[in-house]
């Protein structure tokens, strides 16, 4: 169940990150009461997760998750550029996540 908790944290974190980006630096209000509304449910999410995980294996796929689900949210939604050195970087960071998992308990 840890890790479901874990995966479902991390969408969140996708999802509050695009949120923070749509409020303009908290000045429009619904894009922010999401944004924090998400970051409760995903911070909440993440401390479930970290009763059976350890910290590092669960902070370092919960930033994964969000960095990677991130970066495909900017250059799908918001038109940010895809170099094949920003692709790259993203599949360094999945392969780290995938090593991160199978080297943990659980």
């Amino acid at each position: 169940m840890a890790w479901l908790y874990l995966l479902v944290a991390g969408v969140l974190e996708i999802v509050w990150a695009y949120a923070m980006k749509q409020s303009q630096g908290f000045t429009r209000l619904w894009p922010s009461v999401i944004t924090l509304g998400v970051m409760a449910g995903s911070f909440g999410l993440l401390s479930l997760a970290m009763r059976s995980l350890p910290l590092g294996t669960a902070y370092t796929i919960w930033t994964g998750i969000g960095a990677v689900g991130s970066f495909v949210v900017g250059v799908v939604l918001l038109g940010e550029h895809l170099t094949v050195m920003r692709a790259v970087a993203a599949c360094l960071i999945v392969t780290g996540l995938v090593l991160m998992k199978f080297s943990s308990p659980g």
